[in-house]
């Protein structure tokens, strides 16, 4: 088995194209796989910290808003082109994989160019323009949310869900040892209620300033809070935090121990991108999701609301958070049946085996 994956930019790319490469990998023990990225984006650091080779195209997106750097775009896509052809026909792949980003592109219609057995897969319920441009040209298109078929050809969609990090895909195997060593991790009690805060690995300065204005709320109710800031915000809230004096607030830069967080929170507050959602689901829990409005497409809402529609999750508006989201999360704290409701609904959404039956698809398509 030979296989490229390509694609990037962000980690909502980058980590299902990790978890696809290591099902494949599991799959097929001896497989040759390649990734294909842009240079500069973060793939080229993520992807051979995970063991894996990359090679960077020289490719760009349209910038609407600095419209004198497109100058050169025209040139770098012919040369991404030119450059993911030869990478094509050198290694001679048996699948080209794509998981949206610029460098998808170039590399998906120069597998297709040469009848290469092609696959995508979108993460989000608004697709991405790359894999648009893409859809009517691969074989397959990999899919985690319902009524995709308003923008893809319904017979080439597999509803198969987002790839999620194995260590959350089982985090309930073991599940009371979890919450016994998150305890121990986050130095907190294990008969309080417990509230987690995620904004992403770079933090979310809404959700953070909301929190932040509120810290008293936590003291005051005997909520214990687990709070990951990022990077930006994290000495602001450490100064908020020491201000309170509060056992129950904990401050992270970064939470390592993503499942022990998780096993130990009763309600959840994050952002609404596609794999922390397909997180979500598997984990179970009330969640309060405060879309980002700083992403193409408004996607982030888009994936909120296909929860909202189901009963799975609250959405709190970003604009609306610093006033309302501490309101939200009082509601749901106060109300067991709602918990319930919600838990047993976002659960009804989660898929552990991503990663496995896009492989099956991927054997699928080579057979053919």
């Amino acid at each position: 088995m030979k296989a490229i994956i390509s694609g990037g930019g962000t980690g909502g790319h980058i980590f299902p194209a990790i978890a696809i490469a290591n099902a494949l990998r599991e799959e097929y023990p001896d497989s040759e796989i390649l990734f294909i990225g842009a240079k500069g984006k973060m793939e080229m650091q993520k992807v051979p910290q995970s063991g894996y080779q990359i090679i960077g195209l020289p490719i760009a997106g349209f910038q609407r808003k600095k419209l004198w750097k497109n100058f050169l775009l025209p040139f770098k896509v012919l040369y991404s082109t030119i450059k993911a052809r030869r990478i094509i026909k050198s290694f001679a792949p048996d699948v080209v994989i794509g998981v949206g980003g610029y460098a998808s592109g170039p590399t998906l219609a120069a597998a297709v160019s040469r009848n290469i057995p092609t696959l995508i897969q979108e993460q989000n319920s608004y697709p991405g323009v790359t894999n648009k441009m893409l859809a009517d040209k691969v074989n397959v298109i990999c899919v985690a949310y319902d009524n995709m078929d308003r923008w893809f050809d319904r017979n080439k969609i597999v509803y198969t869900g987002n790839p999620i990090r194995q260590i959350i895909a089982r985090l309930y195997e073991g599940i009371e040892e979890k919450r016994k060593n998150a305890t121990e991790t986050f130095d907190l009690s294990d008969d309080k209620k417990t509230v987690l805060v995620v904004g992403g690995s770079l933090g979310a300065l809404t959700i953070n300033e909301s929190i932040c204005k509120n810290l008293d709320y936590f003291d005051k109710n005997n909520i214990q809070l687990i709070w990951q800031t990022g990077k930006w915000y994290y000495p602001k809230a450490k100064e908020c935090v020491e201000k309170l004096q509060s056992s129950n607030i904990k401050v992270h830069e970064f939470i390592y121990e993503m499942d022990q967080a998780y096993s130990l929170a009763d309600v959840i507050i994050s952002r609404a991108g596609a794999i922390a959602i397909s997180e979500l689901c598997i984990v179970g829990k009330p969640s309060i999701l405060v879309p980002s409005p700083n992403v193409s497409e408004d996607h982030q809402t888009k994936n909120a609301n296909a929860l909202v529609a189901k009963n799975a999750a609250l959405m709190v508006k970003d604009i609306e958070a610093r006033e309302s989201l501490i309101t939200v999360l009082d509601q749901i704290i106060n109300d067991e049946q709602m918990q319930k409701n919600l838990s047993e609904n976002i659960k009804n959404m989660g898929i552990r085996s991503a990663d496995k039956r896009i492989v099956e698809e991927i054997n699928k398509i080579i057979k053919r």
